[in-house]
């Protein structure tokens, strides 16, 4: 428990130092599994240079003294173009983490993607977190499949975002040379790393234990998953490598509220996305966890936009400052979505850990905004940004 947030979050300056506090704080398997990167980590590193190609062209003497960053996504108005990216398992490393970046998103005014392997039942996100986002890997089989999503409808949300960049499990080498296995296993390791951080051991690990038992994954499937540590984990999360866009159209047909499919990076399969019927799509490499040596989510962005005309285009994958977020709303991303760092700021102060974060980016976006001459959100264009020279 924290009796003074505000005080160990005083020296947090940007997204980049909750990496650092982050790494301190949290078991090296459970910091492993979130950092993690796909075997050598060009993709990762591809995320972050990517912004390196385009210089921003910033226009003077223009009147600055208000500053707009609301976004308008579906209809619906968002106080800052930015949002909380979906992370599974993150009650494993912040307690009752995905319900406290819920309800700091929610306050601020932001979107919230749940996670479909998280460890708090979707019903009570949504109720407590009002959140309306849930993502969703798809069940190998039709039935699953409509049991699902009925009831992710009944429970009530009205954004169902499909993860399609996660046909077979991605290399786990880097995972296990930081000690994080799935399943979870008990080990001497996980067992020091956790007394010498006795903050995650009490406030994370064992509250979570006494107050609700051994986390389970809760959101995969129509029913209550298996507990993080049963061995068929590997099972549960397999069987995927055979859906086709067949499926999609099956959820289209089935799921009457927004259809936002994650995870596309080719231009021609945006188009089919949105052929299909998907209202939104997500520019995403998985933030580098999934195949290494693919391009960065800001290099296929461009090219998705332009694919699919007037169809809203999202993005995520390495986003750190607002200066990225502005180069990205720039080439036509309606809304950026973070994950990691939220992540590690739930995990480290909990839901003020995440407002702060917030906080952060949105005084970044106003400051760079001011300096750049654009005083809302929706006159950001490639007009603002030159192409360096290679």
């Amino acid at each position: 428990m924290l009796s003074n947030p505000s005080r160990r979050l005083a020296s947090i300056l940007n997204l980049h130092d909750l990496d650092r506090i982050a790494r301190r704080h949290l078991p090296r398997p459970i910091y492993g599994y979130i950092a993690n990167v796909a075997e050598d980590g060009h993709t990762a590193r591809a995320n972050r240079s990517a912004f390196e190609a385009y210089a921003f062209l910033p226009r003077a003497l223009v009147d600055v003294s208000k500053i707009s960053l609301q976004t308008e996504l579906f209809g619906q108005r968002y106080a800052l173009p930015i949002g909380i990216a979906p992370m599974g398992i993150s009650a494993l490393s912040a307690y009752r983490g995905d319900l406290v970046q819920a309800q700091a998103a929610a306050k601020a005014g932001i979107p919230m993607i749940l996670s479909g392997s998280s460890l708090i039942r979707m019903e009570d996100v949504l109720n407590q977190g009002q959140t309306d986002w849930f993502q969703a890997y798809l069940p190998g089989d039709h039935a699953g499949i409509e049991a699902l999503i009925e009831r992710v409808r009944n429970a009530g949300f009205d954004k169902l975002v499909i993860t399609v960049d996660y046909p077979v499990p991605p290399n786990s080498d880097n995972n296990t040379r930081s000690g994080f296995y799935s399943p979870l296993r008990p080990s001497l390791r996980l067992a020091w790393d956790g007394l010498i951080r006795p903050r995650w051991l009490f406030g994370t690990f064992l509250r979570t234990l006494v107050n609700h038992g051994l986390p389970h994954f809760e959101n995969n499937y129509a029913t209550r998953g298996i507990a993080v540590i049963s061995r068929n984990v590997k099972r549960d999360f397999s069987g995927r490598s055979h859906l086709n866009w067949s499926y999609l159209e099956l959820v289209r047909r089935l799921w009457p509220g927004k259809l936002v499919v994650k995870g596309i990076l080719h231009p021609d399969d945006a188009r089919k996305a949105r052929d299909l019927g998907a209202d939104a799509l997500i520019v995403s490499n998985h933030g580098g966890r999934q195949l290494d040596s693919t391009l960065s989510a800001l290099e296929a962005l461009p090219g998705v936009v332009e694919a699919v005309g007037d169809l809203p285009v999202m993005v995520d994958s390495g986003f750190r400052r607002g200066t990225d977020v502005l180069k990205a709303l720039a080439l036509g991303a309606r809304m950026v979505f973070i994950g990691r760092p939220f992540n590690y700021a739930a995990a480290y102060a909990g839901e003020a850990g995440v407002s702060h974060a917030i906080d952060l980016l949105a005084a970044e976006l106003q400051r760079d905004m001011a300096l750049l001459g654009v005083t809302r959100v929706e006159d950001l264009d490639r007009h603002c940004l030159v192409e360096r020279r290679k």
